[in-house]
């Protein structure tokens, strides 16, 4: 099924511009993973031609939103649960270490920054811009992973960060009902990250990990369940 697109910010017929409004369609979830992005109807829609479309498929592609496929087309990737709940097996593993070796500078120059990620999710959510709310809920964990000084920890995040966005295109539209009950768990990490306390972020981070853990022994098909 086609899906209507329509300029997310003022008319930008720039490859860029065309990137960000294609970004945005995938991240809320316009066009599903999975979903096929049709050159001619996209650029019908959009009163573009096909040049800086092509370029911003290629920029979809190398950041891991989108797949072409010859012959096919480009299609919005897929992420499986089984995928996902392998992430968050190592990542019960390893984030909390992670959280350990930033514990020093989250607690002196990188605090704020840790405590703006949050009133950034918190903004976007009550905007309900899924978008918005996927980039600082990644850039949240991403932090403790950047500031661990451990460029093993950094690699493993950079290696899960694009299938976790797709993830959360579909995970964060769970939340409507209450946009607040995301912040109110990243606060509570946040809290417990800042008082350097190891044990109780993990506890805080499998809280939220159980149901998608057990999705490994599933079906594969399935959607992800819900996770931090």
């Amino acid at each position: 099924m086609d899906h209507k697109f329509e300029w997310q910010e003022q008319r930008m017929t720039t490859p860029d511009g065309v990137y960000r409004t294609l970004r945005a369609a995938i991240l809320d979830g316009t066009v599903p993973p999975g979903g096929q992005l049709r050159e001619a109807h996209i650029a019908a829609d959009l009163g573009i031609s096909r040049s800086p479309l092509r370029e911003a498929l290629t920029k979809l592609e190398e950041e891991g939103l989108v797949v072409k496929i010859p012959y096919r087309g480009a299609f919005v990737v897929e992420v499986s649960a089984r995928e996902v709940a392998e992430i968050d097996s190592v990542r019960l593993r390893v984030e909390p270490y992670a959280a350990e070796l930033s514990a020093e500078a989250l607690r002196g120059p990188e605090r704020p920054q840790l405590l703006q990620t949050v009133e950034d999710l918190r903004r976007a959510m009550e905007k309900d811009d899924i978008p918005a709310s996927i980039d600082a809920h990644l850039r949240f964990h991403r932090l403790f992973y950047e500031l661990s000084g451990h460029g093993v920890l950094q690699s493993l995040w950079n290696g899960w960060e694009t299938k976790l966005r797709l993830h959360l295109s579909v995970d964060h539209r769970t939340y409507s009902d209450d946009p607040q009950q995301l912040v109110v768990e990243h606060e509570r990490l946040a809290a417990v990250a800042l008082e350097g306390d190891t044990d109780a972020f993990r506890q805080e981070l499998a809280a939220h990990f159980p149901m998608g853990l057990g999705a490994k022994t599933g079906d594969p098909g399935e959607p992800a369940s819900r996770h931090v």
